[in-house]
Order: structure tokens, then C-alpha cells, then sequence
């Protein structure tokens, strides 16, 4: 019984922090008229990848390297196919359609080619972690300059009036903390959600591969999914997808970076091909559909329908 009240406590400690974080963030985007798009890709990113950090680089100091990569890749692919989903399914129009949206998805296809090039030689030696995280750095960068663009694709606000009293009663030592607090809350909100459903799960029969496999990559995972739906159903979409690109450009560039210069990682790639391609093959639909604006319901079931295919070739490789 108690694992199961841990669950739903959890669960509300993780979806209270991710309204924190989208509160707090909102109004700091609009105290320093940053676009929320960009905040999304970096800010809330980098904190809802705080997760996948920590697995990586601590599976990479224990000399367990097939799990500091199945981490991310996993995460990759359900970030996309998962997460992205349920926001198209959500989003009812706010997502607007421009050429900067267009140039950032191309970000979150870049490092899983260099991710592919690296791997190929079987190591992610020091150097190539330095070199992910140039990538980081880079996409930082190039986010920053586009602002002004990036201040285009923000949904619409009806309430310019209500906007400039946030921006007026702006306190930064109070929005940090508070922030902080959120971020604090998805993380351990996560985590704790993640052990409870396991315990759950096991009382139901479930094989420890499968909660193994599944349930710590949505886990790691949920920050993004949580902090993705609760952005969206407040009207901001558009800090949603920034989340998503952000944080797969993060979990490859800075996690797996990171957890490459602590100890280099060598991998077989042939043994994790299939996830290597489906993580390749969702990132080039998240491009094209981009390119293309087709940010509807029914692609939005598209990418569903993706994962729950993810999920059951999952199942079936160890059953």
C-alpha cells in the first residue's frame, strides 16, 4: 500500500515542480525579452536533462557503458516520439510555422550524426566527448543570436497588458529560487516515480529487463514529457518543442559528452543498431515534418504509434 501512495506523491511532487519551472522561466523570458522558444532549448533543457546526466556519467564511471548510451539513445527516441507526440496532439494550432524553427531541428539531427560517426569506431574516446560538447556550446550560441527570430514563433499573447505587469514585478532572487526548487522537485519527483512504478510493476510479474528497459528511460524522460504537457496546456507550445530539441541536443552533446571525458566509452555498435537507426529515423521525421509544417493530431498519433512499436521490438528482443 505504501508503494503505491509513494507513487502518487511523487507523481504530484513532479508535476507541481514542472509548473514551477514553466512559471518561472515564462517570466523570465519576458523580463529579459528572451524568446520562450530559446528558453525552452536551453534553460528548461538543461534542467529536465538533469536525469540523464547523472545516469550517464555515473554508468560511465562504473564501467558500465552499455547503459550510458542506452540512456540517452532511449531518451532521444522517447522524447521525440513520445513527448513530441501528445504536444502535437495538444497544441490545437500554437505551434506557428517559420524558418527559424526549420534551421533549430536540424540541431537535434546534427549530433546524432556525429554521435553515429563516433560511434562507429567503437569508442567515444575524451577527445570526441570535447568535441559533443562544442556542440552544445555551439547550438547555445547559435540560439542566442537568432533570438529576434526566435521571438517571431512565440504563440500570441492576448494579454500584452498582463505580460508587461509580470515582466514589471519581476524578482530574480525569487524566480531563481523557485526555479531551483522546480528543477529539484522534477528531478527527485522522477526518480522516485520511477522506483515506485518498478516496485509496482514486479508485483505484477513484469521482468526486470522490461522495467529495466523501459521504465528508466521514461523515466529519465519524464521530466521533459511532464514539463512538455504542462508548457502546452498553458498555451505555450512553442516552449514545449524548444524543450524537446534542446534536450536531445543536451543529452548527447553535454550528458554523453560528460560522461565520455569522465571515462571513455567503448560500445559495440552492431549490438544496439536497431536503437541507433530509431533514434536516427525519428530524428529525421522531427526535421521533415518541420520542413514541411505539419504540425497536426495525426502526426502527433504518428509518433505514438512509433513508440508503442519502439516499446513492443523492445519487449520481444528479450522475451
Amino acid at each position: 500500500m505504501l508503494v503505491y501512495l509513494i507513487f502518487i506523491v511523487s507523481l504530484a511532487v513532479l508535476i507541481y515542480g514542472a509548473d514551477l519551472i514553466v512559471e518561472q522561466s515564462e517570466k523570465i523570458a519576458l523580463k529579459f525579452g528572451i524568446s520562450e522558444y530559446v528558453i525552452g532549448a536551453t534553460l528548461v533543457a538543461l534542467g529536465t536533462s538533469l536525469p540523464e546526466m547523472a545516469a550517464s556519467i555515473n554508468a560511465s564511471i562504473s564501467n558500465k557503458p552499455e547503459l550510458s548510451i542506452s540512456n540517452i539513445i532511449g531518451s532521444n527516441i522517447i522524447n521525440i516520439s513520445l513527448v513530441l507526440g501528445i504536444v502535437l496532439i495538444l497544441a490545437r494550432g500554437q505551434i506557428k510555422a517559420s524558418k527559424f524553427l526549420q534551421k533549430d531541428s536540424a540541431w537535434a539531427l546534427f549530433p546524432v550524426l556525429m554521435f553515429i560517426m563516433i560511434i562507429l569506431n567503437g569508442e567515444i574516446s575524451r577527445f570526441s566527448g570535447l568535441i559533443l560538447i562544442v556542440i552544445m556550446i555551439a547550438y547555445v550560441i547559435f540560439l542566442l543570436r537568432n533570438n529576434k527570430s526566435a521571438l517571431d514563433i512565440d504563440c500570441d499573447s492576448e494579454d500584452k497588458d498582463e505580460d508587461e505587469v509580470i515582466s514589471s514585478n519581476f524578482n530574480w532572487i525569487k524566480s531563481s529560487i523557485l526555479l531551483t526548487i522546480g528543477f529539484l522537485m522534477v528531478v527527485f519527483g522522477a526518480d522516485y516515480t520511477v522506483d515506485s512504478a518498478s516496485q509496482i510493476a514486479k508485483s505484477f510479474g513484469v521482468s526486470n529487463w522490461i522495467i529495466g528497459v523501459v521504465l528508466v528511460a521514461l523515466g529519465t524522460s519524464m521530466p521533459e514529457l511532464v514539463v512538455s504537457i504542462s508548457a502546452t496546456l498553458k498555451g505555450k507550445a512553442d516552449m514545449a518543442i524548444g524543450n524537446i530539441i534542446g534536450s536531445n541536443v543536451s543529452n548527447i552533446s553535454i550528458a554523453l559528452g560528460a560522461a565520455a571525458v569522465a571515462n571513455p566509452i567503448n560500445l559495440n555498435f552492431i549490438d544496439y543498431i536497431f536503437d541507433i537507426v530509431t533514434m536516427l529515423v525519428v530524428t529525421l521525421i522531427l526535421v521533415f515534418i518541420n520542413s514541411n509544417k505539419m504540425y497536426s493530431r495525426a502526426v502527433g498519433i504518428i509518433f505514438l504509434l512509433i513508440f508503442v512499436l519502439f516499446i513492443e521490438h523492445s519487449s520481444h528482443a528479450i522475451l
